[in-house]
């Protein structure tokens, strides 16, 4: 298969003053993460660092400005921390496995297997993951996830201080043993990573649990949320929030 070569590979879409959407436009909507860009007065944040297949950090400074951001990862997989390695200051759970190497292909099938998928949504997949290439000469198979050391453990209750904006830490388990996500109570907003989002929600994976999502589905239930901005799809309001939590909640019984 010959793939074209795109100029842009990243796609910046401000959604107010502070917050920017980055998204890969070129890749399967399974590894499509969205990536939040969050200028604070005093510190820039952001919110997961994409799959990695071209450098996010070079061209941050025409997409949202040259100050260099904290990222926070909200998980280990690969479409969230692919250009982690890039970053000075790398934050995220303890129970999040982002210092091992080799977890990642852009090979549908290869990775079905790798996340733990059930054999016949692995063979399912694509067999690429990409429609388009970054460079001329890029080898999608050659494609491996960089692991990274934190330089900062996130835990439930610590917060992601900007100046004019603070961000409670959320352990938020099943999805992965170590996701979180980033509160905005003052705004009520949640950057929710795969926790929730507007789209079938996986709990089979590796390090996946469906007990502990049952739990982090009450608990969302609970919290004054007017927007969430999730790691896939597009952001939705409070209600719709509800309507995908007691949705799992009755389907996972």
């Amino acid at each position: 298969m010959t793939l074209p070569v795109v100029d842009r590979w990243f796609t910046a879409t401000p959604v107010d003053e502070a917050i920017t959407l980055i998204t890969e436009p070129h890749v399967h909507p399974l590894l499509r993460a969205n990536c939040w860009h969050i200028r604070g007065t005093e510190r820039d944040l952001l919110v997961d660092a994409g799959l990695g297949v071209a450098s996010l950090r070079a061209v941050l400074p025409e997409l949202v400005g040259e100050r260099e951001p904290v990222l926070v990862l909200t998980h280990a997989h690969l479409d969230h921390m692919g250009s982690a390695h890039e970053f000075t200051e790398r934050w995220a759970h303890p129970a999040e496995p982002v210092g091992v190497a080799s977890r990642g292909s852009l090979l549908g099938p290869p990775l079905g297997r790798l996340l733990g998928m059930h054999p016949a949504e692995s063979a399912a997949l694509p067999p690429l993951l990409l429609d388009a290439l970054p460079e001329a000469g890029y080898r999608p198979e050659e494609y491996r996830l960089r692991p990274v050391r934190p330089t900062r453990e996130l835990r439930e209750g610590d917060l992601v201080e900007l100046g004019d904006r603070a961000l409670h830490v959320l352990h938020l388990p099943g999805h992965s043993p170590g996701s979180i996500g980033l509160y905005d109570r003052a705004n009520r907003t949640l950057f929710a990573g795969d926790v929730i989002y507007d789209e079938q929600l996986l709990d089979q994976l590796d390090g996946s649990d469906i007990g502990q999502y049952r739990d982090t589905m009450r608990r969302l239930l609970g919290l004054e949320i007017d927007t969430v901005h999730a790691g896939h799809e597009a952001s939705f309001d409070g209600a719709r929030l509800a309507e995908i939590a007691e949705g799992y909640l009755a389907t996972r019984r």
